[in-house]
């Protein structure tokens, strides 16, 4: 039976009864004692849609673990990349990295955007940015060799690649973005999870975090002027990037070539180095 086989005048009961509950439970203690008396058939469906929403919330809460696993796995990839980069180059093209999972009101919202009802399978097929990990490098050029070692890699599919580093957003946000898939082996399945990957200069993160600030807050007077005024600083943070990029470009084009005995000596005196 469906919830509009259930007759109007118990459907209506049911949620006076309800209305009732949440303005007087905390006042009176005989709100289960004046529950309207239900049909059979009422009482079946209500406790088969309450059995359904209890095994899709148990399920929800299983998916975010496995998003949770997803960006781990993301994570350690990226942190093994920095550590073959010290090793090897004598430098760590990541500065820090950060994760984060959209708060479950975001994913109710986005999915009403698409159109589409809030259930788990939805969250999986619908949504590509569930889960995301934040990579902050030093420089422009970090970010790319970061990203085309990463998604070489032979478990990790890529899905979408979209660079608002060269081409910046109207509002000069800048950063690449990257939508992948990778494996998470659990202790009875292996599942190929979607993370979202952000990959910016700290520029370019500074800028994107103050802009977020201040583009919600509320009622600023002369809106159009601080946003032309936000674009004019994100230009010039990209000047401001691409000079220390030519300095550095500078400095490293006038170093010595090292011979295999420098390299050799260089990385044994850094043989002792933590490695992180």
């Amino acid at each position: 039976m469906e919830i509009n086989e259930i007759s109007d005048a118990e459907l209506n009961n049911i949620d006076q009864w309800v209305q009732t509950s949440m303005h007087n439970d905390a006042v009176h203690g005989d709100i289960l004692m004046r529950m309207p008396r239900l049909s059979d058939a009422a009482a079946n469906v209500i406790y088969d849609r309450t059995k359904q929403v209890a095994g899709a919330l148990v399920d929800y809460r299983e998916l975010m673990m496995m998003y949770t696993c997803a960006m781990k796995e993301i994570q350690t990839k990226f942190e093994v990349l920095n550590s073959e980069f010290n090793v090897r180059y004598s430098r760590n093209p990541i500065n820090s990295m950060s994760t984060r999972l959209k708060r479950t009101v975001s994913i109710v919202e986005k999915l009403a955007r698409k159109g589409q009802a809030f259930t788990p399978e939805n969250v999986e097929r619908y949504l590509g940015d569930v889960a995301g990990v934040r990579v902050i490098c030093s420089y422009v050029d970090d970010i790319y060799k970061i990203a085309d070692s990463f998604v070489q890699q032979d478990d990790i599919t890529l899905i979408e690649r979209k660079d608002y580093i060269a081409n910046p957003k109207e509002n000069g946000y800048r950063s690449l973005h990257l939508i992948v898939k990778v494996p998470v082996f659990f202790a009875d399945q292996k599942c190929e999870m979607k993370v979202e990957v952000q990959l910016r200069t700290i520029a370019m993160d500074f800028w994107a975090s103050l802009e977020h600030q201040l583009k919600y807050k509320q009622e600023i007077p002369r809106q159009d002027e601080i946003v032309t005024e936000l674009k004019a600083c994100a230009d010039a943070i990209t000047a401001a990037e691409n000079h220390m990029l030519s300095i550095r470009q500078e400095i490293e084009a006038f170093e010595d070539t090292p011979t295999e005995d420098d390299i050799l000596l260089e990385k044994l005196s850094r043989f002792d180095i933590r490695i992180d």
